[in-house]
């Protein structure tokens, strides 16, 4: 069946008997036209099932009505875990080691996209997301860089200096990690969370050496909670050791199976979560028990470490909130370009669960 013609604003202003500039206010700011003219427009708008052409109205206002998001991702490798025959069978994979979990998955930006997107749609934005590969990154950045009224860039998706570059160009908002006196940024207190976190796990921990679970050494993120950690380790008696986990459930399994070969830990601290559940994957295999022989902690607050058995103690930092606090930085920069770059650090909380007993903060 043949589509038919799409109706027009012309359409509308000569239904509602307006102008066509009186039906652009109706739809960019109903409240300041008048009662009776605004219901016929919007009642004409119903009636002739008319879509505002986005395209058209950045045209005429030099905008296009889209913020971008540019998030980490991965190149997809050679050969991956999907499958591309055309075989009817269900193929049975062994998975307890999580080998076969989805590589593109990440629950921390899940989060931060669903508050990106929920802060754009309220103001009237569409929200473009992008994510980042090591093919062609400057490329991507300006692609993406001519299609949008703003960016938000999470830290780590392309060099500072292509960041830099792109914000002389479009309104940007850097995402867990700051460029000083160059644009606005949004992140969390890593360093206060984790070394809080810290200096509770080493007045409650059992015996033995702690492991730190190091994230990515070219992670803002990572390295703020590395300095939160060795804040709250330098004045403690206890042996310690570092291993690079890569905030992976699988970098941070292997560290641990690594560690057993020579000494049981008495505390485990992730630099995130999904790391940390690893670990605890791989204590709980070997028949440690947790909390009794050793505690477990990580950092974000997926929901992942509340419905691990046993629940994981955590540092909890607002991802929704980011997100929608990042859209909302970059609403004030495009409205205001000239005011100085802001940065915002957003608080963050302990939630004690069973991975690391039950006593309290003192």
């Amino acid at each position: 069946m043949p589509l038919k013609k799409s109706p027009t604003v012309y359409d509308v202003a000569a239904h509602a008997g307006v102008s066509i500039a009186t039906v652009s206010r109706v739809l960019r700011g109903p409240d300041k036209v008048a009662a009776g003219t605004r219901e016929r427009v919007l009642s004409a708008v119903q009636e002739l099932e008319y879509i505002p052409n986005a395209s058209a109205r950045g045209l005429a206002g030099r905008r296009t009505g889209v913020l971008g998001l540019l998030i980490p991702g991965h190149d997809i490798p050679a050969t991956s875990h999907g499958r591309t025959d055309t075989a009817t069978t269900v193929e049975f994979l062994d998975d307890h080691d999580n080998s076969h979990a989805g590589f593109l998955r990440n629950r921390y930006f899940e989060q931060l996209v669903q508050g990106a997107e929920a802060a754009a749609w309220r103001d009237g934005y569409a929200l473009l997301i992008a994510a980042g590969t090591s093919v062609s990154r400057d490329v991507m950045l300006r692609d993406l860089t001519g299609r949008v009224d703003g960016l938000v860039v999470v830290s780590r998706t392309v060099p500072d200096e292509l960041i830099e570059r792109a914000a002389h160009s479009v309104p940007l908002v850097l995402v867990a990690g700051d460029l000083p006196g160059t644009t606005d940024s949004v992140r969390v207190d890593n360093r206060g969370g984790m070394s809080a976190l810290a200096r509770y796990i080493l007045r409650v921990k059992p015996p033995g050496p702690v492991i730190y679970l190091a994230g990515p050494p070219n992670s803002p993120d990572a390295a703020a909670r590395e300095l939160g950690f060795r804040d709250a380790i330098a004045a403690h008696p206890d042996r310690w050791h570092s291993a690079l986990a890569e905030f992976t459930f699988q970098g941070g399994h292997g560290a641990i199976v690594d560690q057993l070969r020579t000494e049981a830990p008495g505390a485990v601290i992730g630099a995130n979560d999904q790391s940390a559940l690893g670990a605890l994957a791989a204590l709980q295999e070997a028949g440690i028990l947790v909390p009794e022989d050793c505690v477990v902690t990580g950092f974000d607050g997926i929901d992942e470490a509340r419905y691990s058995r046993p629940g994981l103690t955590t540092v909890r930092q607002p991802m929704t909130d980011l997100g929608v606090h990042a859209v909302d930085v970059l609403l004030r920069r495009i409205a205001h370009p000239d005011a100085e770059p802001h940065d915002l650090q957003l608080p963050v909380d302990v939630l004690l669960r069973d991975s690391s007993g039950r006593r309290k903060p003192d």
